[in-house]
């Protein structure tokens, strides 16, 4: 991540969103007061979030759920006063987002009963996603978050050694996140999409040839 140079001071949620360029050609998120340019996403990153994106879309027509459960093209979620973040996919349950305040005028997400997934694709940033966001996403209780490392850049205490691509999918059971790890050919399984029915290695391959 990249801390902008142009703004020393430390920022609140709503302060931030003040200050959010309109039609920004850049992400920003607030990290612990701060304001950080994102890496734009590019190549393989882009190809496996558009993927992902297909494939979820698809799931969730075929649990009975289109229409209900959507994923915005963008959105910004607050988990404290002094953070927002903006994932890479989002599913919102369209049953439950009339309680957000601020969704229809501002595209932000405050409370855990609007998310039924979030999913965070590794870049170079990726202890953003392995601490941070694994923090804050389970204090305001996201039900399931799913950090994607095709390229093995996180952390060996995450990923293993040696590094392998692996995609983590943390549950939320009685306040905390218990984590499965999917590597190769391992067939994913998510709560919230049984009907998933791709491995690991089948992500990783197909983004890569889908586009």
């Amino acid at each position: 991540m990249t801390q902008t140079q142009f703004e020393p001071k430390i920022f609140t949620f709503d302060e931030f969103i003040a200050w959010y360029p309109e039609d920004s050609l850049f992400r920003y998120e607030l990290h612990n007061g701060m304001i950080v340019e994102m890496p734009k996403p590019r190549g393989k990153h882009s190809n496996l979030t558009g993927f992902l994106i297909e494939r979820l879309l698809i799931t969730i027509r075929e649990i009975g759920k289109g229409g209900i459960w959507t994923i915005p093209r963008e959105s910004i979620v607050k988990p404290s006063r002094e953070s927002g973040y903006e994932p890479d996919i989002i599913v919102l349950n369209q049953e439950t987002i009339g309680s957000e305040t601020r969704w229809e005028g501002e595209s932000i997400i405050q409370n855990a009963t609007s998310v039924k997934l979030i999913v965070e694709v590794v870049s170079s940033n990726w202890r953003d996603d392995y601490y941070d966001k694994l923090r804050d996403y389970e204090e305001m209780e996201i039900e399931e978050y799913w950090i994607v490392d095709y390229a093995a850049l996180g952390g060996k205490k995450f990923i293993g050694n040696p590094k392998i691509p692996t995609i983590s999918v943390f549950v939320l059971i009685e306040g905390e996140y218990q984590v499965t790890k999917f590597t190769g050919n391992t067939q994913i399984i998510s709560p919230a999409f049984p009907q998933f029915n791709l491995t690991a290695q089948q992500v990783f391959d197909l983004a890569i040839v889908k586009f």
